[in-house]
């Protein structure tokens, strides 16, 4: 036990809540989403147990990739159509283009289901496209593909799995935490809302762009990159999807305060 309280562990374990809580902010998004197509009574218990199974299979997760990471970083099949696509597909290549598609559906669908219904209150109250069960199996999913990059780069700070789980236990007890504010927040700002889908249109976009590079980082040889027509397929960066984040945040504020300025000048001038 002693071994593991070091200088170097205690400071690998700040990092790596450091980590988590920077890459959970879209895992927790999706969660708050995703919970509202639960019935609503259930809703909350939804994001409880989702989350509490997902950290639990996260921890699984990370030992098995502990294990068996060699293995996992093998290519299936190498891509070699010439000038089209070319570059090393596996499982962490799967997993992101799977689970980047799936966001980007989910994303669509429910802007596309916005835009259709007819009154917004009645929406609120009669969510329950979805049955409990369904969406905590959603969320434990998407989690899992949300927690692959936090893993591998967890991996990357440490190996002791001790360290490793803390850290993951640490971040699973913020989100049980802050998932029902977080909703709240949504369902009493439903602007913002849309806004929270964009982002996760965005976050497929990343997890894709990490597809490209997953063969060719985890086997330390840049030829497995995945190239289209010639081009690599290069990853947004954390820093760049946080800025566009905050962009797209401060855009939605400053609307928001000009649309209810306009609105209430206009309330003057009918008065007059």
């Amino acid at each position: 036990m002693t071994d593991l309280l070091t200088i170097e562990n205690l400071g690998n374990l700040v990092m790596l809540c450091f980590l988590q809580a920077v890459l959970g902010f879209d895992n927790l998004l999706y969660i708050s989403i995703e919970s509202q197509r639960a019935p609503v009574a259930q809703q909350a218990a939804v994001r409880r147990w989702g989350i509490i199974i997902a950290v639990a299979l996260r921890i699984i997760l990370l030992f098995t990739m502990i294990q068996l990471i060699d293995a996992m970083a093998e290519p299936f099949f190498i891509l070699n159509w010439e000038g089209v696509l070319t570059g090393g597909v596996n499982f962490a290549t799967l997993v992101f283009i799977i689970g980047g598609a799936f966001i980007m559906y989910t994303a669509v669908k429910e802007i596309g289901h916005m835009l259709a219904i007819e009154h917004l209150d009645t929406d609120v109250s009669g969510k329950s496209g979805k049955s409990a069960a369904q969406v905590v199996m959603l969320i434990v999913i998407m989690n899992l593909i949300f927690s692959f990059d936090s893993v591998l780069s967890a991996l990357a700070i440490t190996d002791v799995f001790i360290i490793l789980a803390t850290a993951i236990i640490l971040s699973g007890i913020a989100m049980l935490v802050l998932a029902d504010s977080v909703t709240r927040f949504l369902e009493a700002n439903r602007m913002y809302e849309v806004l929270g889908l964009f982002i996760l249109l965005i976050v497929g976009i990343v997890l894709l762009g990490e597809a490209g590079q997953a063969a060719a980082h985890a086997m330390h040889d840049p030829e497995l990159a995945l190239r289209f027509f010639g081009y690599e397929v290069i990853p947004m960066s954390k820093t760049t999807f946080y800025f566009s984040v905050l962009v797209l945040v401060a855009v939605e504020i400053i609307q928001s305060g000009y649309t209810r300025k306009l609105n209430a000048e206009r309330r003057t001038s009918a008065r007059h």
